[in-house]
């Protein structure tokens, strides 16, 4: 797995999730990379604001990689996976856009609702088909209830089913479906970007998401509890 960090405009930052022949799927490395690259862009001062894609055609992130969980029999840590999404594990008062196609499936859809926008292509379909798996999505299962609802989280979480991006829209888990989901999120990242107080977009970004995460980190020794629970053998 790859995390590209490319710089593609002024103060843009463009990080790709290029394992396109594994519909962008997250193994350990992956996730390593990944969260390396939050740190990075936090600490960048040409970085005003990120955009997140996958690469190839077919897939944003089609979420962890099953295979590598299933010949280890081991997910990464917590603490590993928290720093893989941003701000969960410690603040990224920088705007992320998620660019968002094809298949963005479990941690996937965990990834696009930890960044500020999501913005959907037409033929984005979605899915948390963890419980399906003997799985969670911990950190998902604190964050989504705020963004769209408790009834609508429940039901997508707990049902598995997959569902397209214009019922994502419609629940208020993507801001907008288009034709060019890379083009979009680029002109709206230049337009953060350009802000003339990096500072007040910065402040305003912590102090809207600080109920969340102070929720999120209150929380955190729950969804490590979770996650090594449903890992363990039934008896």
């Amino acid at each position: 797995m790859t995390v590209e960090y490319e710089k593609v405009a002024d103060g843009v930052l463009l990080l790709t999730l290029n394992r396109p022949e594994r519909l962008n799927a997250l193994d350990s490395e992956g996730k390593r990379q990944l969260a390396a690259a939050w740190d990075k862009a936090e600490a960048d001062r040409e970085v005003r604001a990120v955009i997140v894609r996958g690469a190839g055609e077919r897939a944003f992130c089609a979420g962890s990689d099953l295979k590598e969980i299933a010949e280890t029999g081991r997910t990464v840590s917590t603490e590993l996976l928290a720093r893989a999404l941003p701000g969960v594990s410690r603040p990224f008062n920088k705007p992320v856009v998620a660019a968002l196609h094809g298949h963005t499936l479990g941690l996937g859809i965990s990834l696009a609702i930890h960044c500020d926008f999501r913005i959907a292509r037409h033929d984005t379909r979605f899915s948390f088909p963890e419980v399906v798996h003997g799985q969670l999505s911990g950190f998902s299962a604190i964050t989504l209830p705020s963004l769209i609802g408790e009834a609508a989280a429940l039901d997508i979480m707990l049902s598995a089913r997959v569902f397209d991006a214009a019922e994502a829209l419609r629940i208020g888990l993507v801001n907008r479906v288009v034709d060019d989901s890379l083009a979009e999120a680029l002109e709206l990242a230049s337009r953060l970007a350009e802000k003339k107080s990096e500072k007040a977009v910065q402040w305003s970004k912590a102090l809207m998401l600080a109920d969340r995460n102070q929720r999120l980190r209150r929380h955190f020794a729950l969804v490590d509890q979770a996650r090594v629970d449903v890992m363990q053998p039934n008896p």
